[in-house]
């Protein structure tokens, strides 16, 4: 097991799809402690709902090792991950909260519903505005933004230099920037 400490993600995963389940338990030791804190601070500190998301992850990544094909960085892999589960959980439960404990719809919009309610509308904006971005401008913001790849792995992965990557980056926060300025303001005022 020591000498699989030290193997590449690339390399345990490879083992894993032919159902080595050291493989298994190398990448899950070496990820589970920092995916299980960042799905709890998503998730307000509730540890037992956050320990679940985890473990629920690697159960999928198990039951399905061997049609299992990550290209990129497995860590952002499983970070994405989190975040699509936190996300569903968060659904389920302000959908659960709607309700009182007759079943009656409560029609008062507390502080954390009204959070939920701009957080869905921003990721909906934001979405909009890279859709109208260049096509490759858009592709680096996702590989860097939502699959977490570095701005040199993205200049090596599109035969790109680093400082267009860098430059292309800094102008789609100017314009999301510009673009969400004024969508806030109408926002929130």
């Amino acid at each position: 097991m020591p000498r699989l400490q030290n193997d590449d993600d690339q390399e345990l995963l490879s083992r894993l799809t032919m159902g080595d389940a050291a493989a298994f338990r190398a990448l899950y030791d070496r990820y589970w402690q920092r995916l299980l804190y960042f799905a709890s601070q998503k998730m307000n500190g509730d540890m037992g709902e956050a320990e679940n998301i985890v473990q629920d992850i690697f159960i999928s990544i198990w039951e399905r090792r061997e049609t299992l094909t990550i290209t990129h960085n497995f860590e952002a892999y499983l970070v994405t991950s989190v975040k699509y589960r936190v996300i569903k959980w968060l659904n389920r439960h302000f959908t659960e909260n709607l309700y009182d404990e007759e079943g009656q719809a409560i029609d008062i919009l507390d502080d954390s519903t009204q959070e939920y309610l701009a957080s869905s509308e921003l990721e909906k904006r934001l979405a909009a505005i890279v859709g109208t971005l260049p096509e490759k401008a858009q592709l680096i913001y996702r590989l860097n933004k939502d699959e977490g790849i570095t701005h040199r792995q993205i200049a090596d992965e599109l035969g790109m230099t680093e400082t267009a990557v860098n430059v292309t980056l800094v102008r789609t926060r100017k314009t999301l920037r510009s673009s969400l300025g004024s969508f806030l303001n109408s926002f929130l005022f």
